[in-house]
């Protein structure tokens, strides 16, 4: 028994890297499945009601994906409108950055003795090159993007027809029962899509909230600042900092140093409290207490492995991985030392 326990964990840390090379070159596969299974998982309650209801398969599974192609749609238009207001209003934006920058810059000099600038500047003008290089990294990430959604909503389309049966797969690989596959796969069901869809309101509300706050102070491009903050919410803990410090230091261009950016910060800061650190716990329960040390352990694995949107599907994957741990006397330790 202990020469076999020796050759399991031999193996297990020989397979362990193998398995995470895996995920990490076939990750144009595993990401949008993934992503298409937690989406599949919101779908399936209301889904299962209609069912009960008598409405044909073909009907359910049409509107299921009307909605997510109506959600998308949105998505896009909110895209499409902050790109117009961004050029609409770029020139003043970029002479008031110009005038802040050269202000920096010779503060740093006149108290440092050194440039702060030396690489985005050149004299008073920000170099083009600087600017081209940024907006062809973005564009190359929204067109990488494109074949992702489209095999994202490939994935849904097959299994809203049910092609694939995850229930069936947790019984035949990881569980072996049939009476726990069951019960694990409604365990699963029920806590992931609480989790999405308590994450999808915060993240709406942080969006909506960091919007108004933008308007409310006159800062430029409030829709684009919500959109971001609503999308960058997905990453835990990371995206609520990463939001506030970005527009702190955008803000810092366009608002005078004075009481109204000291409030337009503590503002922005407050709805990602509210909404991050009160009403999220509270709707998320106990039952996603997931221990910090975990969270951000997490975060660098799956963003190491899968890039931004590792880091996005990392607590949803954490949770699924907890809740198998907790069906084997062998792992369930390590469940509770999760929480």
């Amino acid at each position: 028994m202990s020469d076999q326990r020796i050759t399991n964990i031999l193996l297990t840390i020989i397979a362990a890297p193998i398995v995470v090379m895996v995920l990490k070159w076939l990750d144009f596969i595993f990401i949008p499945l993934v992503y298409a299974m937690f989406i599949t998982l919101l779908f399936i309650p209301t889904l299962r009601k209609l069912k009960r209801r008598g409405i044909h398969k073909i009907i359910r599974v049409l509107s299921a994906i009307l909605f997510i192609l109506l959600v998308g749609f949105s998505l896009f238009h909110l895209i499409r409108l902050t790109s117009q207001e961004i050029l609409a209003t770029k020139q003043t934006f970029v002479d008031q950055l110009h005038i802040r920058l050269a202000e920096l810059n010779s503060y740093a000099l006149d108290n440092f003795g050194f440039s702060v600038m030396d690489g985005v500047m050149q004299g008073e003008e920000i170099r083009s090159e600087w600017i081209i290089q940024n907006l062809k990294s973005f564009s190359v990430f929204l067109i990488d993007a494109i074949p992702q959604l489209l095999t994202t909503l490939f994935f849904v389309i097959l299994l809203l027809f049910e092609s694939f049966d995850f229930e069936r797969m947790l019984n035949t690989t990881i569980l072996k029962r049939r009476f726990s596959s069951i019960k694990t796969f409604q365990r699963i069901e029920k806590d992931i899509v609480t989790f999405l869809q308590v994450k999808f309101l915060i993240s709406l509300g942080t969006g909506i909230g960091t919007s108004v706050m933008c308007y409310a102070f006159d800062v430029s491009f409030p829709i684009f600042w919500g959109v971001f903050a609503f999308g960058i919410n997905f990453v835990q803990m990371v995206g609520s900092i990463i939001t506030i410090v970005l527009c702190s230091l955008f803000a810092f261009v366009e608002l005078e140093v004075s009481s109204t950016l000291f409030y337009f910060i503590l503002s922005i800061t407050s709805v990602q409290v509210v909404f991050g650190s009160i009403l999220e716990p509270i709707f998320m329960g106990k039952s996603f207490s997931i221990n910090i040390i975990v969270v951000l352990s997490m975060l660098m694995f799956w963003g190491f492995v899968w890039g931004i949107p590792g880091m996005i599907l990392s607590i949803p994957l954490t949770v699924f991985i907890k809740i198998i741990l907790e069906q084997f006397d062998k792992t369930k330790r390590i469940a509770q030392l999760m929480k």
